[in-house]
């Protein structure tokens, strides 16, 4: 008999330890197959919410940010491109970081319609994999049809101001929980984990959750 068990995921499209955490959770809820029936939630979280439109040169910014060289930024690199790869994940070349707010907006309106978790990886992939630009409503609505979900629909949440402050919201909310990076995801509302975990570590954090449950 499955198990029900509730994960709230709470991540940055910005975030390359996000791409390769939601990615090693599935893997681990994948090799529990049977075992688990889990409602996975994604939450918004914004790493740059200053961040402009056109974005900022990646090595710039974490040079700023950080206080890392271009040399630390480039072996920084090499250390995701092989943690992604592990778990399935192939990050492609990128030179800019931007503005996330709008794929959140796009994110809350996805999981009213059921697709939530499959944009959030169409996103995912475009930022990451493809170095596209998440501030870019066409880059956004083109993610979106890609899951199945309607173009002109998402163009029209995002030429508004749908779910802004229900993306807010979100945000005060888990700030005030005390969570500060990302990923944070918390299970069944009880237990946290947090960063791009081995799909070892989330295998055993679940099935430990369940059978204290």
């Amino acid at each position: 008999m499955k198990q029900p068990i509730r994960i709230d995921f709470v991540s940055d499209v910005a975030c390359p330890w996000c791409a390769i955490g939601l990615s090693s959770l599935q893997l681990a809820l994948s090799r529990l197959g049977d075992a688990v029936d889990a409602e996975l939630v994604m939450h918004p979280f914004e790493l740059n919410p200053q961040m402009g439109e056109d974005g900022e040169d990646l090595v710039e910014h974490i040079g700023k940010k950080y206080g890392r060289t271009p040399q630390q930024v480039a072996q920084a690199q090499v250390e995701l491109r092989k943690r992604g790869s592990d778990v399935g994940f192939i990050f492609g070349t990128r030179k800019r970081i931007y503005n996330t707010f709008d794929a959140h907006r796009l994110m809350h309106w996805a999981g009213i319609k059921g697709k939530q978790v499959q944009l959030k990886q169409a996103l995912l992939q475009a930022y990451h994999g493809e170095g596209k630009a998440t501030s870019s409503r066409d880059v956004l609505v083109e993610a979106a049809e890609s899951v199945g979900l309607d173009g002109a629909e998402a163009r029209s949440v995002l030429q508004g101001g749908d779910y802004a402050n229900e993306v807010r919201a979100e945000e005060e909310k888990y700030h005030a929980m005390g969570i500060d990076s990302v990923p944070s995801i918390i299970f069944n509302n009880r237990y946290l984990l947090t960063g791009g975990q081995p799909v070892e570590a989330f295998e055993k954090a679940i099935q430990q959750i369940l059978a204290d449950a």
